[in-house]
């Protein structure tokens, strides 16, 4: 079992068989005694239905980037961007207690490898939604897991697939912005560039984390990967982060308001999925997944007031059905 849930943005490398025995229930916590409160509790989860907790996993995702957005002008991208991962990896820090003695210098060396991918991620897709519509930046940044899926894939047939996700990007690139409302009269430069940036991260943290996590349980790794992203980005945000705060008339709202995103992202999605994941086979996660881009369109207007064009719109439906074509359709 791999150190960490995936992301939902992961899903459609996990189908080559990086999150096979979670959805098979291995790792699964063990039974609780008959009439215990445990029991009770989990009884009362198994009457939701799974794929409840997959939505609910990435309208946290979304909604954490979203409620991220207003911070930008106070604490700067990457001032944020740190308080979040520096608020994520304390809280699993105290929860995992990760033991680093005994370990050799590959595993180590890995989950720093991953930590670099990560605070890389997260602050070149930050930089992203702050030029262009959350449902554009994350339809970009899908193309890093459903290129590591196509590129693992020996089907001739995903070569469709891959014809129809470029199709969806472009034209989600070369078309103008969204429509009134949006906040983008026309696409950015800077916005589309950060959001390939994170493309290229959010791959090489999938194909990362299996290393990962042959090497931690749980999710020590995860822990140790966010620490060493929190360390990284802060010769970038560490003074927008000491600027916003200090010069702020309630320094604490800003401390409490990055602390509140980390909890919707990345903390609370991660607990979702693994509980899906636990109930869910791995191919109907994997389809359900490759709707993100769609939420995330969804959530940019609903909390941001992002109008995305039909054109735009359809580019995003592009990358979806070849995400969930290349996922579920090529791989039965």
């Amino acid at each position: 079992m791999t150190s960490t849930p995936p992301s939902a943005r992961t899903a459609p490398f996990e189908e080559h068989g990086g999150w096979s025995d979670v959805s098979a229930g291995v790792g699964a916590p063990p039974p609780l005694p008959a009439g215990s409160e445990g029991q009770e509790a989990q009884r009362r989860r198994n009457r939701i239905p799974a794929p409840l907790f997959c939505l609910a996993a990435m309208v946290t995702v979304q909604l954490g980037i979203a409620l991220s957005t207003p911070l930008f002008p106070q604490l700067g991208v990457a001032g944020t961007t740190l308080l979040r991962l520096v608020t994520a990896s304390t809280v699993l820090l105290l929860a995992t207690r990760p033991r680093l003695r005994g370990r050799s210098a590959h595993d180590l060396g890995a989950a720093a490898l991953l930590g670099l991918a990560s605070a890389g991620m997260t602050l070149t897709f930050a930089g992203a939604v702050a030029r262009i519509p959350m449902g554009t930046a994350a339809t970009i940044e899908f193309l890093g897991p459903l290129a590591v899926a196509l590129g693992f894939s020996r089907r001739l047939g995903h070569v469709l697939w891959a014809l129809l996700a470029a199709a969806g990007v472009a034209l989600l690139t070369l078309v103008g912005g969204g429509g009134p409302g949006s906040g983008h009269d026309h696409v950015s430069a800077a916005g589309l560039a950060f959001a390939f940036g994170a493309a290229v991260c959010l791959a090489l943290y999938i194909l990362l984390t299996q290393r990962v996590g042959s090497a931690f349980s749980g999710f020590e790794g995860l822990a140790l990967s966010l620490t060493v992203a929190a360390v990284v980005l802060v010769p970038f945000g560490a003074a927008q982060a000491w600027h916003g705060v200090t010069t702020s008339a309630h320094p604490w709202v800003p401390l409490l308001s990055a602390a509140g995103v980390a909890m919707l992202f990345p903390v609370a999605p991660y607990l979702l999925e693994m509980t899906a994941l636990r109930r869910l086979p791995q191919r109907v996660f994997s389809v359900i997944a490759s709707l993100e881009p769609a939420v995330s369109a969804l959530v940019g207007l609903a909390v941001l007031g992002q109008v995305l064009s039909l054109v735009q719109l359809a580019g995003i439906a592009c990358v979806v059905a070849a995400s969930a074509g290349a996922t579920f359709f090529d791989n039965r």
